[in-house]
């Protein structure tokens, strides 16, 4: 079991650092493109085109900027959900549903106000591995929190965890 003094910030960051970085291994499977150019791309939304043509700092800045995201995105997760999320049964609906609304946000929101201006251009296939990628994310970070909301409340309540 899962302990930590802190599992609000442990379901946090947990969830958005692994879930993010599955992204981008998501990202490059869906779009063809090294792993690199996809930092590069999330780069762009700072800095704008420019950020393409940059190195391997470049790159760094955008795996910083997918894990502050994702951390943010995990965040509103945990702290809309964890009063709640271990006594349900229902969290992995929860979770994918969750991704449904990231998919939205960052498609229709967050990119076309980035630095690149990038409207939504989906084919079929690319809309339903995107979406699916998005939902991927949410139920990540749903697991993660119910992991760590579990063992505080096992922690908090020993009768609720079964254990005598």
């Amino acid at each position: 079991m899962t302990r930590t003094r802190h599992p609000v910030l442990a379901a946090t960051l947990w969830g958005g650092f692994i879930a993010g970085t599955l992204d981008i291994g998501a990202a490059s499977v869906i779009s063809g493109y090294n792993p690199l150019v996809i930092l590069k791309y999330i780069a762009g939304g700072v800095l704008g085109k420019a950020a393409l043509a940059g190195g391997p700092a470049i790159a760094v800045l955008g795996m910083l900027l997918q894990w502050g995201m994702s951390i943010i995105i995990a965040a509103i997760f945990v702290l809309a959900t964890h009063r709640h999320i271990a006594r349900t049964r229902n969290w992995p609906t929860w979770g994918i549903a969750y991704g449904v609304v990231i998919f939205f946000v960052m498609n229709y929101v967050v990119v076309p106000l980035s630095a690149l201006h990038a409207t939504p251009h989906f084919s079929t296939y690319s809309f339903i591995a995107n979406l699916s990628a998005m939902l991927v994310f949410g139920w990540i970070v749903a697991v993660v929190a119910k992991i760590f909301m579990t063992a505080r409340n096992a922690v908090e309540n020993p009768s609720l965890s079964g254990s005598p």
